[in-house]
């Protein structure tokens, strides 16, 4: 397993990082020619140009052998795949999905990520592709308004009704990631950590629900028996992040997930029907959870939420240029966007949804050092094959509710804290800012604290301000433009964009 960089010369070795940001990129310098004075009494009278040096492969670009490469994939892949089948998990069962249904979409997910991510970081031509070390996956920031959407919807139209949006949502991203360079200063991270904070805290609820049991209609919801299980699997979770050295403490989750699971056995709490009635091998087949139709408010909802997405996977990729030392332009952008467009377009055909960055694999590439994308490539090319073996989807889908519960509460929480992280470099010392903030976590807050408050609005406004999500991003965005672009003599300049 790689580890991080360490000693007092950090110059040496391919991926080292130079500690003069004047050299970064030096390893695609061509190799300089010199004139060398020939020796006296040689034949030679006029000067000899030679090589000094070879061209050095840059580690973006370095391909690492398997003894290397595997474990360092392995890492990517335990950072991201909690993540990556959260939203199929939490949209299947809003939608009430049988075990079946469960383990096809969460296959999709995983086949979506595999495609997103192989195409980003090896490129398409001048297309698509950032051709960094980049992952692509379902994004956990279209949890609540999908939910928002499932909510009202009629029984048998909530997932065509998502899909429709999602679909809108990624041709939305093809047609304006060229320009969205023009649209950052819109999205400052005054914007964007508000709507992360409100995607952490608005679902919430969810794991909440999952650990009284998951199923309201229950006789037993709220048992104690489910209560102790969730708390046992937090607490293991808890366990591994303080103790746990390197790859076992970046997997703490998965190990949550896992260890909680076996707890539940012996209480007959975990259900193996899912694992026994999945096909072993099977490529998700096109629409199979119905064709997708397409309703306004479902549609604008999804859109809002794809600039955030958008906001966060163009800070992934300055973050991770600047990590790789190769800085992100706007062709690079432009192409990992283009990527994000196609993903969450076609995701929905086979049962994907919206597609972005994954910043826990930004952290896995500054803490290891190693920074060839084809680590995260051969990641890609194992989720792939994750995503053409439904089995190995039923083997997660049986994880009891109580446990996902546990390790909800970790996972959502964290994304929250990401968000006030991203707000405490927001400039809040500002009176104005404070203001935003304040009142655009309140617009946010209120479908969680008052579910009922827009019970009497139109449809379309009860699908959009339903959603903490878009309610708080529009309240945002509009008051950004109120006090730092409208009507001010000289504009504003957004922070820099930071990732999450």
């Amino acid at each position: 397993m790689a580890q991080p960089a360490t000693g007092p010369a950090p110059a040496e070795g391919p991926c080292s990082t130079p500690s003069d940001t004047s050299q970064v990129g030096s390893a695609l310098t061509p190799p300089v020619a010199t004139a060398v004075t020939p020796p006296a009494g040689s034949a030679v009278t006029s000067p000899v140009v030679t090589a000094l040096t070879a061209a050095e492969v840059h580690p973006v670009d370095e391909k690492l052998p398997a003894s290397r490469l595997v474990p360092a994939a392995l890492q990517h892949i335990a950072a991201m795949y909690a993540g990556v089948v959260t939203p199929p998990l939490i949209i299947g069962q809003a939608v009430g999905l049988d075990a079946a249904g469960m383990t096809r979409l969460i296959a999709a997910s995983l086949l979506i990520a595999g495609c997103a991510t192989v195409l980003q970081t090896l490129g398409a031509g001048r297309f698509a592709g950032n051709r960094l070390p980049f992952v692509n996956a379902a994004s956990s920031a279209g949890i609540a308004p999908m939910l928002a959407i499932a909510e009202t919807s009629a029984p048998g139209h909530q997932l065509p009704a998502i899909y429709g949006a999602v679909m809108v949502a990624g041709v939305f991203c093809l047609a304006v990631g060229p320009f969205f360079g023009r649209l950052l200063r819109f999205f400052p991270p005054l914007v964007t950590g508000v709507v992360i904070t409100l995607i952490g805290v608005t679902l919430m609820p969810v794991p909440v629900t999952w650990a009284q049991g998951g199923n309201k209609e229950a006789a037993d919801f709220g048992a104690m028996k489910y209560l102790a299980l969730a708390g046992f699997t937090l607490v293991v979770i808890l366990l591994f992040q303080r103790f746990g050295k390197g790859f076992v403490k970046q997997i703490a989750l998965l190990l949550g997930l896992f260890i909680g699971t076996v707890a539940a056995i012996p209480f007959g709490m975990a259900d193996f029907t899912a694992l026994r009635e999945a096909p072993v091998a099977a490529l998700p087949a096109p629409f199979a959870f119905g064709a997708p139709e397409f309703q306004p408010a479902a549609i604008l909802s999804l859109c809002i939420v794809m600039l955030v997405l958008m906001t966060e996977s163009s800070a992934g990729m300055l973050a991770l240029g600047e990590i790789c030392g190769r800085r992100s332009d706007g062709g690079t952008i432009t192409r990992g966007l283009r990527t994000d467009g196609i993903a969450t377009l076609l995701g929905p055909v086979f049962g994907g949804f919206p597609t972005s960055a994954f910043a826990q694999n930004v952290g896995v590439v500054s803490l290891t050092r190693v920074r060839s994308r084809y680590v995260v490539a051969v990641a890609g090319g194992a989720l792939l094959v994750l995503g053409a073996f439904p089995v190995l989807g039923a083997v997660v889908s049986m994880v009891p509710m109580p446990v996902l519960g546990g390790a909800g509460i970790v996972l959502f929480g964290s994304i929250a804290v990401s968000g006030i992280r991203t707000l405490s470099e927001a400039g809040l010392d500002d009176s104005s800012n404070i203001i935003l903030v304040a009142v655009a976590l309140g617009a946010g807050i209120i479908p969680l604290a008052a579910p009922a408050f827009y019970a009497d609005f139109p449809a379309w406004a009860q699908t959009v301000l339903g959603s903490g999500i878009s309610a708080g991003a529009l309240v945002a965005v509009t008051l950004n433009l109120f006090f730092h672009h409208l009507g001010t003599r000289t504009r504003h300049a957004a922070p820099a964009l930071k990732s999450s």
